[in-house]
């Protein structure tokens, strides 16, 4: 995940996502930011091959998406299909939440990272 390894273009569009990130992707980033969550290490808006995650884990290969309504739209639920079958063959596991479960319940959604990360077992 280098620089070198990342074009110029999508650096840019992943730069500027981490700019406007929606409420649910601000008030998960204020519980992962800083190794606030069991010491796990994220990174936000994270460019992988040719996709911009919302947050990633490196050491744990662990991918956390955050999902508007958008993605319940059939085009959108196969583009999903499709990242994920590409994130996942590399190597990573994703985790995907609902912008309503972030917003309401926010505990158990931290809780569900920190399982599936291995963190609960340190």
């Amino acid at each position: 995940m280098g620089h070198d390894l990342v074009p110029r273009r999508q650096r840019k569009n992943a730069k500027s996502m981490r700019r406007v990130m929606t409420d649910a992707e601000l008030k998960l980033w204020n519980e992962l930011r800083a190794h606030r969550l069991m010491g796990l290490s994220f990174r936000r808006q994270v460019p992988i091959g040719p996709y911009i995650v919302d947050f990633a884990c490196p050491t744990h290969r662990l991918i956390v998406e955050v999902d508007g309504s958008q993605h319940a739209y059939a085009e959108q639920v196969e583009r999903d299909a499709e990242r994920s079958a590409y994130l996942k063959s590399s190597g990573w596991t994703i985790l995907r939440f609902w912008n309503d479960d972030v917003l309401r319940d926010i505990d158990n959604v931290c809780q569900h990272i920190i399982i599936e990360a291995g963190a609960d077992r340190c």
